[in-house]
């Protein structure tokens, strides 16, 4: 039977939850997340969980916060002038969307002051452990769908562990 390896294409259907139990992301109803084995598409964590698993097989692991996003970091706070929303108004608690180089990266508001807001660029599950369920459904020479990530960013997208 065909194992999982480095440079195949991997479709799995998975279960994301935290240490609480509450589910932070799923495919359950939606297509398998495909990625490329070793192809940096993942968390590290995530594509190790992987390797050598057979189609149907299915396994359960958490990933430490160092092996998944990682620790916050205080350095990814950033502050701005609140008269550059105009006569929009912030909350802290808020996402907000801001373009960059990369292309658009959200933010949650930490504070709000007289002159100025600040916001947290830390990936929402920077700091927490990670715990998986997953299932190998496919494993293939080539890609099966269509390329591209279609994160919504809202709790976790849905492009599952490599939303970041």
């Amino acid at each position: 039977m065909s194992k999982v390896k480095q440079g195949k294409f991997v479709q799995v259907h998975y279960t994301g939850t935290l240490q609480d139990g509450s589910v932070f992301d799923s495919s359950e109803g939606r297509t398998p997340l495909e990625f490329q084995v070793g192809g940096g598409q993942v968390i590290s964590g995530f594509d190790k969980a992987v390797m050598n698993m057979e189609i149907n097989e299915e396994k359960t692991f958490t990933l430490t916060s160092e092996q998944a996003y990682g620790p916050p970091r205080d350095d990814l706070h950033r502050e701005f002038p609140l008269t550059m929303l105009g006569d929009e108004q912030v909350q802290v608690g808020q996402d907000l969307w801001f373009n960059s180089p990369r292309g658009p990266v959200s933010g949650k508001v930490l504070a709000v002051g007289a002159e100025n807001f600040t916001v947290d660029f830390n990936h929402p599950l920077a700091g927490k452990d990670l715990n998986f369920r997953i299932k190998v459904v496919g494993i293939t020479d080539q890609p099966t769908q269509a390329t591209g990530c279609s994160c919504s960013h809202g709790t976790e997208g849905s492009c599952g562990p490599n939303c970041g």
